[in-house]
């Protein structure tokens, strides 16, 4: 949706609702997706959650995407690249090992992974992918390292994603869970504003 995100947001929550015949009252925890994603929708997704999550008295659990990627990909054993179609050509990457990020995410910006420390002992390469995407960043993973390449499991659909999401922070509900926040792998192409702030009224 190009426009109109933070209109539609609150209808289209009331509607999902009515389908499971819940109330807000019903919820223990409210799951969102922090990301990476469109800027002003994780924006407007997040502050949502929050808000909603302060009015119930309920925590707000953020996920981000290269999670419920992994999740919903079976979770391969081994060191598996997440990978998400960044602006401009370029591409977001996140490995897993055993199950569990091995560092933070980051942008490749020729959309390919071909750094050979990250070809050898590869296992997976999930994300979507129906153009050939996942294939060709297996095939340049294989190439760059001395063993096999690395299987291209293609994962689409944002359903999925939202039940991997609802799925996850439902298993998280009691832990030590941080407010969510927009997930930026690069940094924010925004500027500050000018002129002095304005008057806070009592």
């Amino acid at each position: 949706m190009a426009r109109g995100q933070a209109e539609s947001l609150f209808p289209t929550l009331e509607e999902l609702m009515g389908e499971a015949g819940l109330a807000w009252q019903d919820l223990d925890a409210i799951g969102v997706g922090v990301g990476p994603g469109n800027f002003t929708g994780i924006r407007i997704s997040v502050s949502a959650a929050r808000g909603l999550a302060l009015s119930l008295g309920i925590p707000a659990i953020g996920i981000n995407t290269f999670e419920a990627i992994f999740r919903i990909s079976g979770r391969p054993p081994g060191r598996v690249a997440v990978f998400l179609p960044a602006p401009k050509g370029s591409t977001f990457f996140q490995t897993f090992a055993d199950g569990q990020p091995l560092g933070p995410p980051f942008l490749e910006s020729d959309g390919l992974l071909r750094d050979p420390q990250w070809a050898d002992g590869m296992n997976a390469v999930v994300g979507p992918g129906a153009d050939g995407t996942c294939r060709r960043i297996a095939t340049e993973l294989g190439r760059a390292g001395k063993g096999p390449a690395p299987e291209a499991l293609v994962v689409d659909g944002l359903n999925a994603q939202a039940r991997a999401i609802a799925a996850m922070a439902g298993e998280r509900i009691g832990s030590r869970n941080e407010r969510p926040k927009p997930l930026y792998v690069r940094p924010v192409n925004a500027a500050p504003a000018h002129g002095p702030p304005p008057e806070m009224l009592p």
